[in-house]
Protein backbone atom coordinates (compact mmCIF):
# COMPACT_ATOMS: atom_id res chain seq x y z
CA UNK A 1 0.00 0.00 0.00
CA UNK A 2 1.32 3.49 -1.32
CA UNK A 3 2.52 6.12 1.32
CA UNK A 4 -0.83 8.12 -0.11
CA UNK A 5 -3.33 5.88 0.99
CA UNK A 6 -1.56 5.37 4.32
CA UNK A 7 -2.18 8.97 5.07
CA UNK A 8 -6.15 8.86 3.36
CA UNK A 9 -6.55 5.62 5.55
CA UNK A 10 -5.60 7.66 9.02
CA UNK A 11 -7.40 10.62 8.22
CA UNK A 12 -9.98 8.28 7.65
CA UNK A 13 -9.63 7.27 11.05
CA UNK A 14 -9.29 10.78 12.32
CA UNK A 15 -12.73 12.39 10.38
CA UNK A 16 -14.77 9.33 10.79
CA UNK A 17 -13.80 7.35 14.24
CA UNK A 18 -15.80 8.27 17.81
CA UNK A 19 -13.76 11.16 19.63
CA UNK A 20 -10.99 9.14 21.40
CA UNK A 21 -9.20 9.78 25.29
CA UNK A 22 -6.33 8.88 27.00
CA UNK A 23 -7.48 7.88 30.43
CA UNK A 24 -5.80 6.11 33.27
CA UNK A 25 -7.18 3.48 36.22
CA UNK A 26 -5.64 2.72 39.08
CA UNK A 27 -4.60 -1.49 39.95
CA UNK A 28 -3.77 -3.11 42.81
CA UNK A 29 -1.52 0.62 43.34
CA UNK A 30 -0.12 0.63 39.43
CA UNK A 31 -1.16 3.32 36.71
CA UNK A 32 -2.70 1.82 33.89
CA UNK A 33 -3.34 3.68 30.82
CA UNK A 34 -5.57 3.06 28.23
CA UNK A 35 -7.49 4.54 24.79
CA UNK A 36 -11.60 5.12 25.28
CA UNK A 37 -14.09 5.77 22.48
CA UNK A 38 -17.61 5.82 23.88
CA UNK A 39 -20.21 5.29 21.92
CA UNK A 40 -23.11 7.85 20.92
CA UNK A 41 -25.63 6.11 23.32
CA UNK A 42 -25.10 4.30 26.52
CA UNK A 43 -24.98 1.68 27.69
CA UNK A 44 -23.52 0.23 24.29
CA UNK A 45 -21.51 -2.66 23.38
CA UNK A 46 -18.12 -2.36 24.46
CA UNK A 47 -15.05 -4.25 22.24
CA UNK A 48 -11.96 -4.53 23.99
CA UNK A 49 -8.84 -4.29 21.79
CA UNK A 50 -5.37 -6.12 23.05
CA UNK A 51 -2.11 -5.18 20.98
CA UNK A 52 0.63 -7.35 19.95
CA UNK A 53 3.78 -7.46 21.47
CA UNK A 54 6.23 -4.61 21.09
CA UNK A 55 2.76 -2.42 20.44
CA UNK A 56 0.45 -0.07 22.12
CA UNK A 57 -3.30 0.62 22.12
CA UNK A 58 -2.73 3.83 19.97
CA UNK A 59 -1.73 1.13 17.19
CA UNK A 60 -4.82 -0.40 17.15
CA UNK A 61 -6.39 2.55 16.80
CA UNK A 62 -4.98 3.73 13.46
CA UNK A 63 -3.40 0.18 12.15
CA UNK A 64 -6.80 -1.25 12.62
CA UNK A 65 -10.51 -0.48 10.95
CA UNK A 66 -12.13 -1.03 14.62
CA UNK A 67 -12.52 2.71 14.78
CA UNK A 68 -14.74 3.28 11.59
CA UNK A 69 -16.56 -0.43 12.34
CA UNK A 70 -17.63 1.23 16.14
CA UNK A 71 -18.72 4.49 14.68
CA UNK A 72 -20.85 2.25 12.14
CA UNK A 73 -22.42 0.01 14.11
CA UNK A 74 -22.64 2.38 17.16
CA UNK A 75 -20.59 0.66 19.99
CA UNK A 76 -17.81 1.32 22.28
CA UNK A 77 -13.75 0.73 22.31
CA UNK A 78 -11.21 0.52 24.61
CA UNK A 79 -7.66 -0.13 24.06
CA UNK A 80 -5.65 -0.83 26.65
CA UNK A 81 -1.76 -0.72 27.32
CA UNK A 82 0.43 -3.53 28.21
CA UNK A 83 3.29 -2.84 30.44
CA UNK A 84 6.56 -3.11 28.87
CA UNK A 85 4.21 -2.95 25.73
CA UNK A 86 3.58 -6.53 26.67
CA UNK A 87 0.58 -9.19 28.26
CA UNK A 88 0.99 -11.20 31.17
CA UNK A 89 -0.67 -14.06 29.52
CA UNK A 90 -0.73 -17.52 31.39
CA UNK A 91 2.39 -18.33 29.37
CA UNK A 92 5.49 -18.65 31.12
CA UNK A 93 8.92 -16.86 29.95
CA UNK A 94 10.21 -19.67 28.05
CA UNK A 95 6.88 -19.50 25.56
CA UNK A 96 6.98 -15.73 25.30
CA UNK A 97 9.89 -14.43 22.65
CA UNK A 98 11.28 -10.85 23.75
CA UNK A 99 10.73 -8.92 26.86
CA UNK A 100 7.28 -9.48 28.97
CA UNK A 101 5.88 -6.99 31.30
CA UNK A 102 6.97 -6.73 34.96
CA UNK A 103 7.36 -9.60 37.17
CA UNK A 104 4.14 -9.51 39.55
CA UNK A 105 2.39 -7.81 36.49
CA UNK A 106 -1.22 -9.26 36.77
CA UNK A 107 -3.46 -7.83 33.43
CA UNK A 108 -6.62 -10.41 34.45
CA UNK A 109 -7.29 -7.75 37.56
CA UNK A 110 -6.65 -4.84 34.70
CA UNK A 111 -9.09 -5.71 31.92
CA UNK A 112 -11.51 -6.71 34.86
CA UNK A 113 -11.20 -3.56 36.68
CA UNK A 114 -11.28 -1.76 33.47
CA UNK A 115 -14.77 -3.44 32.46
CA UNK A 116 -16.16 -2.96 36.05
CA UNK A 117 -15.25 0.90 35.33
CA UNK A 118 -17.24 0.75 32.34
CA UNK A 119 -19.90 -0.53 33.42
CA UNK A 120 -20.46 1.07 36.40
CA UNK A 121 -19.91 4.57 34.58
CA UNK A 122 -22.49 3.76 32.25
CA UNK A 123 -20.52 3.42 29.35
CA UNK A 124 -20.40 -0.33 28.77
CA UNK A 125 -23.51 -2.64 28.72
CA UNK A 126 -22.63 -5.31 31.04
CA UNK A 127 -24.40 -8.21 28.80
CA UNK A 128 -22.63 -7.13 25.77
CA UNK A 129 -18.99 -7.01 26.80
CA UNK A 130 -16.17 -8.44 24.08
CA UNK A 131 -12.85 -9.12 24.26
CA UNK A 132 -10.26 -9.62 21.10
CA UNK A 133 -6.53 -9.57 20.58
CA UNK A 134 -3.56 -10.30 18.44
CA UNK A 135 -0.55 -12.36 18.94
CA UNK A 136 0.50 -12.06 22.03
CA UNK A 137 -2.97 -10.06 23.07
CA UNK A 138 -4.67 -13.11 21.56
CA UNK A 139 -2.91 -15.05 24.51
CA UNK A 140 -4.01 -12.54 26.62
CA UNK A 141 -7.67 -12.83 25.33
CA UNK A 142 -7.61 -16.36 25.60
CA UNK A 143 -6.27 -16.44 29.51
CA UNK A 144 -9.06 -14.00 30.00
CA UNK A 145 -11.65 -16.21 28.33
CA UNK A 146 -10.23 -18.74 30.58
CA UNK A 147 -10.14 -17.09 34.09
CA UNK A 148 -13.43 -14.92 33.39
CA UNK A 149 -15.71 -15.95 31.13
CA UNK A 150 -18.04 -14.03 33.43
CA UNK A 151 -17.21 -10.54 32.17
CA UNK A 152 -18.01 -11.53 28.57
CA UNK A 153 -20.16 -12.43 25.52
CA UNK A 154 -17.69 -13.71 22.82
CA UNK A 155 -13.44 -13.44 22.35
CA UNK A 156 -11.35 -13.73 18.88
CA UNK A 157 -8.29 -14.29 19.08
CA UNK A 158 -6.21 -13.72 15.94
CA UNK A 159 -2.72 -15.05 14.94
CA UNK A 160 -2.30 -16.76 18.07
CA UNK A 161 -2.26 -20.56 19.17
CA UNK A 162 -2.54 -22.61 22.88
CA UNK A 163 0.47 -24.11 24.40
CA UNK A 164 0.65 -26.40 27.42
CA UNK A 165 0.80 -24.21 29.82
CA UNK A 166 -2.38 -22.01 28.34
CA UNK A 167 -4.66 -25.11 27.91
CA UNK A 168 -3.46 -26.09 31.52
CA UNK A 169 -4.55 -22.67 33.06
CA UNK A 170 -7.84 -22.48 30.65
CA UNK A 171 -10.64 -23.47 33.87
CA UNK A 172 -13.80 -21.01 32.18
CA UNK A 173 -16.37 -20.64 34.07
CA UNK A 174 -18.79 -21.30 31.68
CA UNK A 175 -18.42 -21.92 27.58
CA UNK A 176 -18.09 -18.88 25.48
CA UNK A 177 -18.37 -18.56 22.10
CA UNK A 178 -14.82 -18.12 20.18
CA UNK A 179 -13.26 -16.88 17.13
CA UNK A 180 -9.38 -18.00 16.02
CA UNK A 181 -8.10 -16.42 12.93
CA UNK A 182 -4.81 -17.63 11.93
CA UNK A 183 -2.38 -17.42 8.70
CA UNK A 184 -1.01 -20.85 7.46
CA UNK A 185 2.82 -19.26 6.84
CA UNK A 186 2.66 -17.33 9.76
CA UNK A 187 6.26 -17.41 11.07
CA UNK A 188 6.14 -16.84 14.42
CA UNK A 189 2.73 -18.63 15.87
CA UNK A 190 3.46 -21.77 13.26
CA UNK A 191 0.19 -22.86 12.33
CA UNK A 192 1.41 -26.69 12.64
CA UNK A 193 2.25 -25.84 16.40
CA UNK A 194 5.59 -26.12 17.22
CA UNK A 195 8.48 -23.11 16.78
CA UNK A 196 8.36 -21.21 14.20
CA UNK A 197 10.71 -19.92 11.42
CA UNK A 198 11.48 -16.75 12.64
CA UNK A 199 14.58 -15.72 14.54
CA UNK A 200 12.29 -14.49 17.11
CA UNK A 201 9.94 -17.34 17.48
CA UNK A 202 8.98 -19.23 20.61
CA UNK A 203 8.99 -22.68 20.75
CA UNK A 204 6.30 -25.06 22.08
CA UNK A 205 3.03 -24.17 20.21
CA UNK A 206 0.17 -26.53 19.32
CA UNK A 207 -1.33 -26.43 16.47
CA UNK A 208 -4.13 -24.42 15.53
CA UNK A 209 -5.95 -28.13 14.39
CA UNK A 210 -5.36 -29.05 18.21
CA UNK A 211 -5.94 -25.39 19.35
CA UNK A 212 -9.38 -25.32 17.29
CA UNK A 213 -10.62 -29.14 19.04
CA UNK A 214 -9.74 -27.52 22.67
CA UNK A 215 -12.35 -24.68 22.16
CA UNK A 216 -14.80 -27.40 20.73
CA UNK A 217 -14.13 -29.50 23.70
CA UNK A 218 -14.74 -26.91 26.23
CA UNK A 219 -17.60 -25.64 24.52
CA UNK A 220 -19.03 -29.04 23.93
CA UNK A 221 -19.05 -28.82 19.86
CA UNK A 222 -18.70 -31.78 17.77
CA UNK A 223 -15.04 -32.50 16.82
CA UNK A 224 -15.38 -32.53 13.51
CA UNK A 225 -15.65 -29.24 11.30
CA UNK A 226 -19.06 -28.00 10.14
CA UNK A 227 -19.02 -26.41 6.66
CA UNK A 228 -15.87 -25.03 5.64
CA UNK A 229 -16.31 -22.22 3.33
CA UNK A 230 -13.80 -20.93 0.71
CA UNK A 231 -14.10 -17.06 0.71
CA UNK A 232 -14.37 -14.62 -2.01
CA UNK A 233 -10.56 -13.78 -3.34
CA UNK A 234 -11.17 -10.40 -3.60
CA UNK A 235 -7.53 -9.17 -3.18
CA UNK A 236 -5.44 -11.53 -5.57
CA UNK A 237 -2.47 -9.82 -5.08
CA UNK A 238 -2.05 -10.41 -1.72
CA UNK A 239 -0.78 -13.71 -2.14
CA UNK A 240 -3.22 -15.38 0.23
CA UNK A 241 -7.05 -16.24 0.80
CA UNK A 242 -9.21 -17.18 3.56
CA UNK A 243 -11.42 -20.39 4.46
CA UNK A 244 -14.17 -20.12 7.33
CA UNK A 245 -14.35 -22.99 9.04
CA UNK A 246 -17.19 -23.69 11.44
CA UNK A 247 -18.41 -25.86 14.20
CA UNK A 248 -21.17 -28.19 15.28
CA UNK A 249 -21.69 -26.48 18.70
CA UNK A 250 -24.97 -26.24 21.13
CA UNK A 251 -26.75 -22.79 20.28
CA UNK A 252 -24.90 -19.78 21.74
CA UNK A 253 -20.99 -22.19 22.49
CA UNK A 254 -19.84 -21.23 18.51
CA UNK A 255 -16.05 -21.95 17.48
CA UNK A 256 -15.52 -20.28 14.76
CA UNK A 257 -11.70 -20.32 12.32
CA UNK A 258 -10.87 -17.83 9.79
CA UNK A 259 -7.69 -20.34 8.10
CA UNK A 260 -6.27 -17.56 6.30
CA UNK A 261 -4.11 -19.63 3.30
CA UNK A 262 -0.59 -18.00 2.90
CA UNK A 263 -0.94 -15.78 5.51
CA UNK A 264 1.49 -14.53 8.10
CA UNK A 265 1.44 -13.19 11.22
CA UNK A 266 -0.85 -10.37 10.42
CA UNK A 267 -3.87 -9.36 11.19
CA UNK A 268 -6.32 -9.14 7.94
CA UNK A 269 -7.64 -5.92 6.96
CA UNK A 270 -8.25 -3.35 4.53
CA UNK A 271 -5.49 -0.74 6.43
CA UNK A 272 -1.50 -1.05 6.47
CA UNK A 273 -0.48 -2.69 9.48
CA UNK A 274 2.88 -1.19 9.33
CA UNK A 275 4.92 1.67 9.12
CA UNK A 276 7.04 -0.20 6.42
CA UNK A 277 5.42 -2.56 4.11
CA UNK A 278 7.53 -4.50 2.81
CA UNK A 279 9.89 -4.69 5.68
CA UNK A 280 6.79 -6.48 7.26
CA UNK A 281 6.01 -8.90 4.42
CA UNK A 282 9.76 -9.75 4.82
CA UNK A 283 9.48 -10.26 8.68
CA UNK A 284 6.03 -11.23 9.28
CA UNK A 285 4.56 -12.67 6.35
CA UNK A 286 2.01 -11.11 3.57
CA UNK A 287 -1.40 -9.65 5.31
CA UNK A 288 -4.57 -10.79 3.72
CA UNK A 289 -7.15 -8.08 1.98
CA UNK A 290 -9.91 -10.45 1.47
CA UNK A 291 -11.70 -9.64 4.99
CA UNK A 292 -11.23 -7.16 7.19
CA UNK A 293 -10.35 -8.94 10.69
CA UNK A 294 -12.17 -5.98 12.83
CA UNK A 295 -15.30 -6.33 10.31
CA UNK A 296 -15.31 -9.71 10.51
CA UNK A 297 -14.93 -10.28 14.40
CA UNK A 298 -17.27 -7.81 15.34
CA UNK A 299 -19.98 -9.63 13.02
CA UNK A 300 -19.45 -12.55 15.29
CA UNK A 301 -19.94 -10.93 18.25
CA UNK A 302 -22.83 -9.26 17.61
CA UNK A 303 -24.52 -12.50 17.37
CA UNK A 304 -24.21 -13.01 21.13
CA UNK A 305 -25.80 -10.69 23.32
Amino acid sequence: MSWRVGIAVLVAVLLFAAPARADTIDVNGVTRTFIMMPAPTKPAPLVIVLHGKTQRGADMVTRTSWPLIARRDSFALVFPDGLNNAWADARPDARRAGRGPPEGTDDIAFIAALVDKLVKDGTADARRVYITGISNGGAMTMTLACNRADLFAAAASVIMNLTDELAAACHPSRPLPMLIMNGTVDPLIPYDGGRGTSYFAADGFWSTAKTLAFWRSINGCEADDAAATNLPDRNPHDESNVTQIGSRCPKGRDVMLYRVNGGGHRMPGHFPDAHFPKLANGLLGPQNGDIDGADTIWAFFSRFP
